[in-house]
């Protein structure tokens, strides 16, 4: 009887090792494999865990926004110029970290499919344009493209400017000249936001004070979820999590959009009723025309192309990425401005050129080349979205591999632009990386703060002259001086790239 168990154990053994040459037996999951049969290490480094048993799972506990952060930059240097595989419960994670490889997941047109991660955003932005995939994602991007035409964002050039004078106005009566720039940037961002997706001026809504602190309960709570694995289970979130304010505030911020888009959805049809009168839906060069975001989809909604719940849907998604990665962008610009005070005055010489503030055209912020070489190099050290990540909704070749169903693929956007072999001295603030003579012979995929491809930031022309408006204003009047130093921060991973700190400037008025 004995030799029997033991047969049978051996047997079970001999079984389980055998599985295991395809299949993560202890992750449920199927292996990565190499499409010409060679060793899969000498492809890609397997990342060992911290019980390598079980894969990686455990080293996500006692996991935070910090330790991710360093989690991530560890394996890149592990891997010593290779791309890394790491093996989590039920899916295998495919990391790219050059820009070579990298092309080929942006110019796929079947590697579409947003990562698991962004299911925690999703009870917030619904099926938008960042979450959406397939027909759905490729109609709704057709649909919102004319939203951001060069016409449009003329329009939304004297938003821009008015926020950024109010801010103006708001920094010249602070009573000390330190500024914490996070609290003055997210709001300035957020009004423009607002405005230029809704059409109402966030300041004159009631709730919206109410509004504001809610966005910013959401992702912090979809952050949590990111940051603990066993937040990932809905059940275990119910129960141990902050579900029911979270539910709470979801409803808040539907109810805050909705409000504002029945009333606009009416002012549309009031608007609409008029050109057809006036037989004024063209413009002055006969052709169709265009229309800011909101009225877009109203307009759409009018053909039956979608419902009040897409709208809802959009709406959240361009507050969310408009209004995040865009301040975070101007947080780390600011904070680069006033530790390089070559740059910014460089930078204050060039807008000296291009005239009054208040009747600057798009075509005037389009001149301001090294300012946008400056928010370039901004984004390349500092990336707001610091890696992107999708799903293979079917085995999937890539870059010499076999990643089964599931798998999950990041690019790592903050390493890839900070490649030495296309940024020599990457650490290093060079704003005269991204002039056109030394931009010429870059790889494309080398500097992809938008993403690339097809699935590629749709508003990034916005919010480069978003940006712009504002540093051309705080610049033409304040010299900023720095506070708070770079070897001080405590950099976090999350959808976001952030600092643990608020980062401080001083500012000093400009006699004129």
């Amino acid at each position: 009887m004995c030799f029997v168990f033991l047969a049978i154990c051996l047997i079970l053994f001999i079984c389980l090792y055998k599985l295991n040459e395809n299949y993560f037996v202890l992750c449920f999951c199927k292996r990565v494999r190499t499409i010409d049969g060679s060793k899969l290490e000498d492809k890609v480094c397997v990342v060992p865990g911290k019980v390598p048993m079980f894969g990686n799972n455990f080293d996500l506990i006692d996991m935070t926004p910090e330790t991710i952060f360093h989690y991530s930059r560890n394996h890149y240097r592990y891997a010593k110029g290779k791309h890394y595989l790491l093996y989590f419960l039920f899916t295998a994670v495919y990391s790219i970290n050059n820009a070579e490889d990298a092309a080929e997941l942006f110019q796929s047109t079947t590697i579409l499919e947003k990562s698991v991660l962004y299911k925690y955003v999703e009870p917030f932005l619904g099926e938008g344009l960042l979450i959406s995939s397939d027909r759905k994602w490729f109609s709704r991007r057709k649909l919102l493209t004319p939203a951001f035409h060069f016409n449009v964002l003329q329009t939304f050039n004297d938003i821009f400017k008015e926020e950024s004078l109010k801010l103006l106005k708001k920094l010249q009566h602070l009573q000390k000249d330190e500024i914490e720039i996070n609290d003055i940037v997210t709001e300035f961002t957020l009004n423009n936001v607002i405005e230029t997706a809704l059409g109402v001026k966030l300041d004159d809504m009631k709730g919206s004070a109410q509004y504001r602190h809610t966005i910013h309960d959401i992702e912090e709570v979809i952050l949590e979820r990111i940051y603990n694995p066993l937040m990932y289970y809905d059940f275990v979130f119910r129960l141990f999590g902050r579900y029911k304010k979270h539910k709470e505030d979801l409803k808040i911020a539907s109810n805050f959009s909705s409000k504002i888009i029945q009333k606009k959805r009416e002012e549309y049809r009031k608007k609409k009723e008029m050109e057809k009168q006036q037989d004024n839906e063209v413009d002055d060069f006969g052709k169709k025309k265009r229309y800011a975001m909101l009225d877009t989809l109203l307009d759409e909604e009018s053909k039956g192309n979608i419902d009040h719940e897409g709208i809802c849907d959009e709406v959240n998604t361009f507050m969310f990425e408009g209004y995040d990665t865009t301040s975070t962008c101007l947080i780390f610009t600011i904070l680069n401005l006033a530790l390089h005070p070559d740059v910014q005055k460089k930078c204050r010489e060039e807008i000296a050129n291009i005239g009054d503030f208040s009747s600057l055209t798009v075509f005037d912020f389009n001149k301001l080349e090294y300012l946008e070489c400056v928010l370039k190099e901004t984004l390349r050290l500092y990336p707001s979205v610091p890696f992107i990540a999708r799903t293979c909704v079917a085995e999937t070749r890539i870059n010499g591999l076999i990643l089964p169903t599931n798998s999950q693929i990041n690019v790592h956007v903050y390493d890839i632009m900070r490649d030495p072999r296309h940024f020599p001295n990457p650490t290093e603030f060079k704003p005269e990386r991204f002039t056109p003579e030394n931009s010429v012979d870059r790889h494309p995929f080398a500097f992809v703060p938008f993403s690339a491809g097809s699935r590629n930031c749709i508003g990034q022309k916005f919010a480069i002259l978003e940006m712009k408006a504002v540093l051309v204003a705080l610049l033409s009047n304040f010299e900023i001086l720095p506070v708070t130093k770079l070897e001080d921060l405590i950099f976090e991973y999350g959808i976001i790239l952030r600092t643990k700190q608020k980062i401080y400037a001083k500012l000093k008025k400009i006699e004129k």
